[in-house]
């Protein structure tokens, strides 16, 4: 496949990275050094210029291009490029990323704002806002967990918990879970981070106070599950959230009728406009990096405080502030991947990056077969993946076989199967898999993907 990427930033190069060994990828940038750096390290081929330019698309070989990915930091440009793309080049599938909702919120017909970017060629679209925003909503549901990550229309879910002493599994057998969940409650554990190494776990595998267990489960039961894993945690009811831009704005907005909100804005005419368009939440002017207003609103009382600003840095001095002032759980974005590392699980408890959600979602449109959603796990090191499988017996190696009878890939973990309201998980091996089903999978080797992908794909057959 031929793919254009516009941008050479976090997003664009590690893209480029997942899809460069299979792809002829070719990256445009303004940003000479940037590509330089990139074209060092992958076999790809790098073009100095405006993506938006159609001499610079030409030169690119937009002609026969077949996926245009516009992931620039500047929602015009990958816009306007989508549009000659489209009109053009004829290049047949055009994804861009948006922040500003402004674009989502027209549309030549007003009962079809879904289709709102249709207007500029687009196919697929991007809103790293929104992402990140569904997946704070989601944190804020399960306390103390550090990825919460939904599947099959929120049907199943998979959370990471770190495991405390006093949760009911600590320190005993997996195979003991059975003897305390209510009947018809099941999950899958389907992987163990301790000190940071991988264990594939079995029926054997004891459970010790630290580890990182990657689990998933009937979202109905999940609540239930994690009492295995984590002494009962006292419910979020007073949130602090630090940063009203987009995604402060937009998760105040979705959660200020369920918690007490508190908003912290340094911009004064940003926070008036807040206090304005928010009904139920205090809305405070100042900088979330101030002791003495921390101490004022009672940060000691907080039970999720939220540093949702447009710098890390900042970011991570107010975290670290309200978690030494008394906050119960601190919740942070960071875009710089380096800081995640540093950084989750020490002072911070959840760390969240918004290139990463944003790149899973950008994989979950490009990988073969019919992939619903992509999450890297682990800084991108491991990926949740959910598919649909399709075909009949004669068209597909998965249909109407066992899971046992399928040779998995090495390193990909078959976590549940999910059929109309009735979640399987994965330890059931004489699970007979039909079309339609959506499949989770954990896969800890990423360069196993491209064998899943082979083993989900239908044959020509299923089309003729």
């Amino acid at each position: 496949m031929k793919i254009l990427i516009l941008g050479s930033g976090q997003v664009g190069s590690t893209i480029a990275t997942n899809l460069a060994q299979d792809n002829d990828v070719t990256i445009i940038d303004v940003d000479e050094q940037a590509l330089k750096k990139i074209g060092s390290k992958l076999d790809v081929q790098t073009i100095v210029g405006n993506g938006a330019s159609p001499v610079v698309l030409e030169m690119a070989g937009a002609a026969d291009a077949d996926l245009l990915l516009a992931v620039t930091r500047s929602d015009e440009t990958n816009l306007l490029a989508c549009k000659i793309a489209a009109d053009v080049f004829n290049i047949p599938d055009r994804i861009a990323r948006v922040r500003q909702s402004d674009y989502m919120e027209y549309a030549l017909d007003k009962d079809d704002l879904e289709n709102s970017l249709q207007i500029f060629g687009v196919t697929d679209s991007i809103h790293p806002e929104e992402l990140v925003t569904d997946r704070l909503v989601a944190l804020l549901s399960y306390n103390n967990a550090l990825q919460v990550l939904t599947f099959a229309d929120e049907r199943a879910k998979m959370l990471v918990v770190e495991a405390h002493n006093g949760g009911l599994l600590v320190n005993k057998e997996i195979s003991e879970i059975n003897s305390h969940l209510p009947e018809g409650v099941d999950c899958q554990i389907c992987a163990i981070y301790r000190n940071n190494r991988l264990i594939v776990p079995s029926a054997k595998t004891i459970i010790i106070e630290g580890d990182e267990v990657c689990f998933v489960a009937d979202s109905r039961y999940v609540k239930t599950i994690l009492r295995e894993l984590r002494p009962l945690a006292q419910p979020t009811k007073r949130v602090m959230i630090a940063g009203g831009g987009n995604i402060g704005y937009r998760l105040a907005k979705q959660v200020e009728n369920i918690y007490d909100i508190k908003i912290i804005e340094n911009r004064a005419k940003r926070a008036e406009w807040l206090a304005e368009n928010l009904d139920n939440a205090l809305v405070l002017s100042g900088s979330a990096t101030d002791e003495n207003l921390l101490a004022h609103e009672y940060i000691d009382e907080i039970d999720v405080f939220c540093a949702l600003t447009n710098d890390d840095e900042n970011n991570i001095m107010s975290s670290l502030l309200a978690k030494d002032l008394g906050a119960r759980r601190v919740l942070t974005i960071i875009n710089r991947s380096r800081y995640v590392d540093l950084l989750e699980g020490n002072q911070i408890d959840t760390v969240v990056s918004p290139n990463l959600i944003t790149i899973g979602h950008i994989l979950a449109h490009i990988r073969r077969g019919d992939v619903v959603a992509v999450y890297p796990l682990r800084r991108g090191s491991a990926e949740a993946i959910e598919v649909v499988v399709h075909g009949t017996p004669e068209t597909s190696a998965l249909v109407g076989r066992r899971v046992s009878e399928v040779k998995w890939p090495n390193g990909c973990h078959f976590a549940a199967l999910v059929r109309g309201d009735e979640v399987t998980m994965g330890h059931k091996e004489d699970a007979v898999m039909a079309d339609g089903d959506h499949i989770i999978f954990f896969v800890s080797r990423r360069r196993v993907l491209r064998e899943l992908e082979k083993l989900i794909q239908v044959k020509v057959g299923f089309f003729g």
